[in-house]
């Protein structure tokens, strides 16, 4: 009973607003006399949508009426004889009202609470400070479903006006033939005497003027109940159109803007469940008003009355045939993108899904949906409707799929789990853009049929932009390409334009977005490390991270990869071999990119040292000045860990002690090649020396637990040799704390690390297959080819001496693979 209470407590345009809630399908009566006991029932746990809770709304109904009549009963007195008519009149009412459909009742009682509360929250909030703040996003999606209730509810009231409309007409129908009827009866006068012809004519034209007449008020009358009904109809579809806009346009393009943030590793975009609920609420409403519509028309065309009427229902029949249109096309989404960096030959899934689906009833005659993959350009053309005659960009195998309807989830989709792209064709690229630059879409399209093919639909939709790729060698950048295009895609932009410079801001929110997804941590990238990303970006000083706000970071700062040429070896024929050119924007004094080295961070931190990373043990985003500085005070001892500037992807381990020479070391980097022979942890614990993790922890409080137990006893009568890290300045340190157990000496870090500044999962140059100058080399490249598949022709045994290929052929500046 609070409730009503505070109900009645309503002033202005809020009480207005309350008032006009009741009306004789619910009197106001009815809700102050049994207040409490219409508070107190479970309005919410019926399930309108299914048929088996109607017993449930059943008893509320009869508890209803039975509650009135107590009430009606209990009344005494002079006033109460009056209320006791009232109460026991309304009671009929409604037992008479919702007898055959007890769910209604409960849809308008649900209905009348939910804008009760709302308009006591509003209210609240806005006459007192400490008022109820209600979340944004919920108060939305309260508006919305508020507004639909109000359309299910006009649309109700123009069915009974038709309905209203239909009884009028055909009782004029019936005193229209009786006109008829009359008339065919003034010819009948001439077989009789001339006494009973005058006595009958007369009785017949006073009938036949009174009948007219009736039939011409009652033609306007019918007239103005069209002309009523089809002005209803505007209106109707103008609030349609409208909430349609909300749900399509703004929550649903939310929805896929989420989608594509969670490419880059946003927050998930959600349950797809509310979005359909709205749009199937959506389609049953307009499907509701179309069947009105149609039906008014028949009933003009049965009784043609010159008017205006005709023209109003052909503008609103196109209205909404315009409105379903769109409806039926934009709710045809993916729900499960295809990968967006796309290898050839390899086996991909993809989910589409038709929100209105299950409501209209397209799965009684499931629909095929095709896949197929085109160009940026081709998806430029299909957006424009110009007739781009069936072309694509290459071939998808298995990508024709039957949209399956799951009863369980009210769902209708297509499953696509075993795709694979077998070729691609590129476009030619002019000027420095690059194959892991080129962007290609998923292009998903279907055709069905709603309401006994009444209407025919064709939807198309696209995929977010794919970048193709041969080998896992071009994965990185394609990755930098998708980053790029996920973080700065601008609403309604034509497929697929990004800016080419964007904030430093914005940048830095898409990489602590993808910095935090690809760790799987929750320690994301601090201002400090922002300030080290943009110093070694823009080549400043500045250690303010507001200096940097407003500059810009181009594409080419970012990744530009200005390969002139083919993506690789695969895609080329060998006369296009010769004009490779390969050139990089570095970053200033070093020799890759600024998103090569941020991925190499990345990658081995998500490889090797995710816990390490979350522990706060890898301080990383330092330089080797920065660490000296922080150091140069500290005890003997300290260390800390940082990302190398020279080595993609490597970790190098800086630490204070006094000698001679110095006092700050700083050791060769390791990379993930390293790791994966022994770990971060072990190698420190190698180093007795290394005492306190920068600032002041010690060392095997931090990586104790990470060290690998020692065998102790021998397995298979075998014992095992331990890799032992060991830096030379240090060895007698380290001889000391190892004792006499046989050692390898992997000295600072493993000799195997290429001296050169690359990280293994970038693309190498190896020597035999580049001259001096860095070139490809073809013919020798092809001898090589050659030689190698004539001897893997022929048995070892037969192997002429004189067919070995030449020395250091095969040998790698690593030593020789023998």
């Amino acid at each position: 009973m609070a409730g009503w209470i505070q109900a009645q407590q309503l002033q202005g345009d809020a009480l207005r607003q309350m008032q006009v809630l009741y009306g004789q399908h619910f009197p106001i009566e009815v809700r102050h006399y049994l207040a409490q006991w219409i508070e107190s029932q479970p309005w919410d746990a019926i399930d309108l949508d299914n048929p088996q809770d109607r017993p449930q709304a059943t008893q509320l109904l009869e508890g209803l009426v039975q509650e009135l009549q107590k009430k009606a009963e209990h009344q005494v007195g002079e006033d109460g004889f009056l209320l006791k008519i009232k109460l026991g009149h309304y009671a009929t009412q409604l037992q008479n009202t919702y007898d055959h459909c007890p769910m209604e009742l409960v849809r308008c009682i649900r209905h009348i609470l939910y804008n009760e509360q709302r308009l006591v929250r509003e209210a609240n909030s806005g006459s007192s400070s400490s008022g109820i703040l209600v979340d944004a996003m919920s108060q939305k999606h309260l508006q919305i479903n508020q507004t639909l209730e109000e359309l299910r509810l006009v649309t109700q009231d123009t069915e009974n006006e038709l309905k209203k409309l239909q009884q009028t007409q055909e009782y004029f129908i019936i005193q229209y033939q009786e006109s008829l009827r009359i008339q065919a009866q003034f010819a009948q006068l001439a077989q009789l005497n001339p006494q009973e012809r005058l006595s009958r004519e007369t009785a017949l034209q006073q009938k036949q003027v009174s009948l007219e007449a009736w039939l011409q008020r009652e033609a306007q009358t019918l007239q103005q109940y069209r002309v009523e009904l089809a002005e209803k109809h505007q209106k109707t579809l103008q609030l349609l159109r409208k909430q349609q806009t909300i749900i399509l346009d703004d929550e649903l393009i939310q929805w896929k803007r989420r989608q594509q943030l969670a490419g880059n590793g946003g927050p998930p975009e959600g349950s797809l469940d509310v979005l359909q609920s709205w749009c199937e609420k959506l389609a049953e409403i307009i499907w509701q008003n179309r069947q009105q519509i149609r039906r008014a028309e028949h009933l003009c065309q049965q009784l043609p009355i010159p008017g205006p009427v005709e023209e109003m229902l052909a503008e609103v029949n196109a209205t909404i045939t315009d409105i379903i249109s769109a409806l039926v096309t934009s709710t045809f989404i993916i729900e499960k993108q295809p990968p967006q960096v796309l290898k050839t030959q390899t086996k991909f899934a993809a989910t589409v899904r038709l929100l209105v689906g299950g409501k209209l009833n397209v799965h009684m005659s499931p629909p095929q949906v095709k896949a197929t993959i085109i160009s940026e350009q081709q998806a430029k053309s299909l957006l424009k409707n110009e007739n781009t005659r069936n072309e694509y960009s290459g071939e998808i195998l298995n990508n024709c799929c039957v949209m399956e309807y799951h009863q369980a989830t009210g769902t209708l989709s297509a499953h696509f789990r075993n795709m694979s792209l077998k070729r691609i064709k590129r476009a030619d690229r002019r000027g420095a853009e690059s194959v892991t630059e080129e962007k290609f879409t998923v292009l998903f399209e279907s055709q069905f049929s709603v309401g006994s093919n009444e209407l025919v639909f064709q939807v198309k939709t696209l995929s977010l932009p794919v970048v193709v790729i041969v080998h896992g060698s071009q994965d990185h950048n394609a990755t930098a390409t998708v980053l790029w295009d996920n973080a700065f895609a601008e609403p309604g932009r034509v497929p697929f334009a990004v800016p080419d410079k964007v904030l430093w801001p914005q940048l830095c929110e898409a990489l602590n977005m993808k910095f935090k997804a690809e760790v799987q941590s929750n320690r994301g990238l601090t201002k400090e490390n922002l300030v080290f990303l943009a110093q070694k970006l823009f080549n400043s000083g500045s250690s303010h991270l507001e200096d940097y706000n407003g500059m810009s970071v181009s594409w080419s700062q970012f990744n530009r990869d200005m390969t002139r040429g083919c993506g690789s070896l695969l895609e080329c024929g060998a006369s296009r071999m010769r004009n490779w050119e390969k050139v990089w924007e570095n970053l200033p004094g070093w020799n890759y990119t600024f998103w090569q080295w941020f991925d190499g961070v990345m990658e081995v931190l998500k490889k090797h040292h995710k816990p390490h990373w979350n522990d706060g043990a890898i301080l990383g985003f330092v330089n080797k000045q920065q660490a000296h500085d922080l150091l140069i005070n500290k005890p003997d001892g300290t260390f800390l860990l940082r990302f190398s500037d020279s080595e993609i992807g490597g970790i190098t381990i800086a630490w204070k002690f006094d000698s001679p020479d110095r006092n700050l070391w700083n050791l060769k980097p390791f990379t993930t090649r390293d790791f994966s022979i022994r770990s971060l942890a072990d190698r420190l614990g190698d180093l007795s020396y290394l005492i306190y993790v920068f600032p002041d922890r010690p060392k095997d409080e931090v990586f104790s637990k990470y060290y690998t137990p020692v065998l102790a006893k021998a397995v298979d009568g075998y014992v095992k040799p331990q890799i032992k890290q060991v830096v030379p300045e240090f060895v007698s340190a380290s001889a000391d704390s190892a004792g006499s157990s046989a050692t390898y000496m992997d000295q600072a870090p493993s000799p195997a690390v290429c001296p050169q500044a690359h990280y293994n999962m970038y693309p190498q140059n190896p020597d035999p297959v580049l001259d001096q100058d860095g070139e490809f080399d073809l013919d020798e490249t092809m001898d090589v080819a050659r030689h190698v598949e004539e001897l893997l022709r022929r048995p070892m045994d037969s192997l002429d001496p004189r067919l070995s290929p030449p020395t250091g052929l095969f040998t790698s500046a690593r030593g020789s693979l023998s």
